[in-house]
């Protein structure tokens, strides 16, 4: 392991939002460590990982109510630099004696901030006034015993303080979100400043860090990568060969659900480039057999999830065998599994269970895997900086991310051959719409969906047609944990409409879905 990726991380205390998540991403893009820990961790426990520092998220409740999340005053007073964020920053108010009151003045969104001290820790190089994104209802009145007030707002008096000496700080608003002008500057003045940490996490020793776990791992055995040609398992797969070379076979998997051309770009791009044991396993047939009749979408990715492991399963016992030529056993199966997936699918502490992911709430509890996944506590951001530094083809690292369960989530409704068909036509259109008008790095991805359980309508050609509906979802993310929606230029939508109602005969209808995230999903399932 690296001298940096054995430095003492950053802990990312969750006080029960998913943005606890988000703060740990923007803490890595300071090129330093972190770690997401829950609020219910004993200080001890939080002490014994020798955090660096420590950052408090925000959280949904208020200090004062019942059942609400507290924080042990320990941590404050064992001389690790802290820092609070909007209800971190209230609850160290709470713990140290300060005031935290209804004042009646909430404050939501975009808001002017006040700054007292341009050259304090944690404003130095920012200007006096700056917007700042707020989210509270009540306020911090009196400040701690010890803490200088270095800005205010409107409806918080005290929307920031700092105390240099015991290396305490906290602000009222939310650094890591964009909207924050100078949040991340905020945030890298407490890691940098505050707490005086040097920015050693980069794209190279990440590389060497999950390599060399990934042998420790997996030692002598045999190891399967499920293989999808996306981003996340294309990754994950360079890694993997990487660190074991030849014990790792890939095995591709034709379920059947996949967009237009994916399984030639895999075996051409992916393999040309990697070199990788490749085994394509055509399972179509048994993917449908499995969704027959099925249009609810978390049992949809259940089958899904299922349905990939007894693949493998297969693959291990057919096409790689039960030990290969040195006589050590399959026992490993890779995959790309992301931190966004692990949180959605509630495994971040305080997080709701949004949505299963095939990889992560599909799986079968019979797996006779053990599963390796070396990209578990990354973002894409940061997978897409790791495929780089691999040499995996830029082709992919910087392809559109695509979900597990392929254009089956993609169906509202029943999956069949028929409607898959339908989608895959109209999303091969759209893909080269979008890459004719050079767009394709200005959008996180573009979902393409069949209401396949609706009709509309419609005119073609001086008669009536009763035809689907196909919803385009443009959307624009850093990390998949927020997104907006894509404004694409007209004409480019007036392409991509008109080509598909005129070249996919069962759609007469396209229209456009304007919902950020949250409250919707990226997918629609």
């Amino acid at each position: 392991m690296t001298e940096a990726l054995q430095a003492r991380p950053v802990l990312v205390v969750d006080f029960g939002a998913q943005y606890a998540q988000l703060i740990a991403r923007r803490v890595r893009e300071a090129n330093v460590y972190s770690e997401v820990v829950p609020h219910t961790m004993p200080v001890a426990e939080m002490l014994a990982k020798d955090p660096a520092a420590v950052v408090l998220s925000g959280g949904p409740s208020s200090v004062y109510e019942e059942g609400a999340p507290t924080l042990d005053a320990a941590l404050l007073e064992a001389g690790v630099p802290v820092f609070g964020i909007c209800y971190g920053f209230q609850s160290m108010v709470k713990a140290l004696g300060g005031t935290v009151a209804h004042t009646g003045l909430r404050e939501y969104g975009a808001t002017m901030a006040s700054v007292s001290d341009t050259s304090s820790t944690l404003f130095n190089g920012q200007t006096a006034d700056q917007s700042v994104w707020m989210s509270h209802g009540d306020s911090v009145s009196e400040a701690p015993a010890g803490m200088r007030v270095t800005a205010s707002t409107p409806g918080a008096p005290v929307a920031a303080f700092e105390d240099d000496e015991r290396k305490l700080y906290g602000v009222q608003w939310h650094p890591e979100v964009i909207h924050s002008t100078f949040g991340q500057r905020v945030l890298e003045n407490f890691l940098l400043r505050g707490a005086g940490l040097e920015p050693t996490w980069t794209a190279s020793n990440v590389v060497e860090d999950l390599v060399g776990a990934i042998r420790e791992q997996v030692g002598d055995a045999h190891v399967l990568c499920a293989l999808s040609g996306g981003v996340d398992s294309s990754v994950a797969a360079a890694l993997v060969q990487k660190a074991v070379g030849d014990q790792l076979t890939c095995v591709f998997v034709d379920h059947g659900l996949l967009r237009a051309g994916e399984a030639e770009q895999v075996e051409q791009e992916f393999v040309a480039a990697t070199g990788v044991d490749l085994v394509v396993v055509d399972a179509r047939e048994q993917f449908l057999t499995a969704l027959a009749g099925v249009s609810d979408p978390e049992e949809k990715r259940k089958i899904i999830g299922r349905e990939f492991i007894r693949v493998f399963e297969q693959a291990a016992r057919d096409v790689v065998g039960s030990a290969d030529a040195e006589g050590h056993p399959v026992e490993f199966l890779v995959q790309g599994t992301l931190y966004p997936d692990v949180v959605e699918s509630g495994g971040g502490t305080g997080a709701a269970n949004i949505k299963s992911h095939h990889n992560v709430g599909g799986l079968p509890e019979d797996l006779q895997f053990k599963l390796v996944e070396p990209l578990r506590t990354l973002f894409k951001d940061e997978v897409r900086q790791v495929g780089l530094e691999l040499g995996v083809p830029e082709g992919i690292v910087w392809r559109q991310p695509f979900p597990g369960p392929g254009l089956g989530i993609r169906i509202v409704g029943d999956v069949t051959a028929e409607r898959l068909e339908i989608l895959r036509a109209a999303d091969q259109i759209a893909r080269e719409e979008l890459t004719a008008a050079g767009l394709d790095r200005d959008i996180w991805q573009c979902p393409v969906v069949l209401l396949a359980d609706v009709r509309s309508v419609g005119v073609q050609g001086d008669g009536r047609t009763y035809g689907h509906p196909i919803v385009l979802r443009p959307v624009s993310s850093e990390d998949a944990m927020t997104a907006d929606w894509t404004r694409l230029p007209y004409d480019v939508l007036a392409r991509i409409s008109g080509r598909i109602t005129n070249e996919v005969r069962e759609v007469n209808r396209v229209v456009l879905d304007v919902t950020s995230k949250p409250p919707g999903t990226i997918e629609w399932e």
